[in-house]
């Protein structure tokens, strides 16, 4: 493994369990209210982009990462919609 790949797959790693913890709280208190639905709607369209621009050049690492992500920011948009005071 060269130093290129070893910072992609611990960037991806990280990136992938950026939100963990928020979706946790969100799904353990039921309360999303504090989230920001414009923060979110930009969220979906990073994440979005970078999982096609992984797409068009190949590169399955950053496909994942990204799918990962963005599976995450949906389901805190979901826990926003369902969980509402």
């Amino acid at each position: 493994m060269n130093i290129q790949n070893f910072f992609g797959i611990a960037g991806g790693i990280v990136s992938s369990v950026t939100f963990l913890p928020q979706v946790i709280k969100i799904w353990k208190t039921k309360s999303a209210k504090d989230l920001s639905m414009v923060t979110l709607f930009f969220l979906i369209l990073n994440v979005s982009l970078w999982l096609t621009y992984g797409a068009l050049i190949g590169d399955l690492p950053l496909m994942i990462t990204n799918g990962i992500v963005l599976a995450m920011v949906l389901m805190m948009v979901y826990f926003k919609l369902t969980f509402k005071q």
